[in-house]
């Protein structure tokens, strides 16, 4: 079972989120918090496998909060839930230590796909933030590191990945198994000596 905390200052979206969680058995809501003072109080303390945070909380941002519980409870996984699509916002809480973003207008559906992607080690993004994302690296050519140390389906992968897309997707569109795309994935991370999705798009993008 998958524990989570959500941190959501906007009450009607956290209610929404809590039923979303709530009702599916593959997880254990833990516990809310509606602002990041309280949430940095108690976390570590719950010690959830994910935080699904809001960045414009009333005091500290929820990115704040991420870095503050993050250095205390490194292994805890952050997915930013927000209405901000801007590239400085995105960027900010990628750098900070988030490992997936999604936007409030994702269905729950999605969310519930996203949350589980996280826990078995991918790093979910709205297309639209994955776009973004993307867009940034599309004047750099795929680094000669990455060239020289990954095989040419690996370098596929691992763009579908930057992309947006999730495991299942990435498995349709490569006519492979997920557990193949997992393989893949984790041969990559271990190629590039990098522990999530962001170090390794910097690393093909060559930043």
């Amino acid at each position: 079972m998958i524990s989570i905390c959500i941190i959501e200052d906007i009450l009607d979206i956290l209610n929404g989120l809590e039923v979303i969680i709530s009702r599916d058995s593959e997880f254990k809501l833990i516990k809310s918090f509606t602002n990041a003072e309280d949430a940095i109080k108690e976390i570590p303390m719950l010690s959830p496998d994910i935080v699904l945070t809001d960045i414009n909380l009333p005091g500290k941002s929820g990115i704040d909060c991420m870095k503050e519980i993050k250095q205390i409870c490194p292994d805890i996984l952050f997915i930013m839930f927000t209405i901000f699509e801007d590239s400085d916002a995105v960027f900010e809480a990628l750098k900070a230590g988030a490992s997936g973003y999604i936007l409030k207008n994702t269905s729950p559906e999605k969310i519930i796909d996203s949350l589980v992607e996280l826990h078995e080690g991918g790093s979910p993004m709205s297309p639209s933030i994955a776009r973004k994302v993307l867009s940034s690296f599309n004047v750099l050519p795929i680094s000669n590191t990455v060239n020289s140390l990954l095989t040419k389906r690996e370098i596929e992968v691992l763009e579908l990945l930057s992309k947006g897309f999730l495991y299942k997707e990435i498995a349709d569109k490569q006519q492979i198994s997920i557990s193949t795309v997992k393989s893949h994935l984790n041969h990559i991370y271990q190629k590039l000596q990098v522990q999530n999705k962001t170090e390794a798009i910097n690393k093909l993008y060559g930043k």
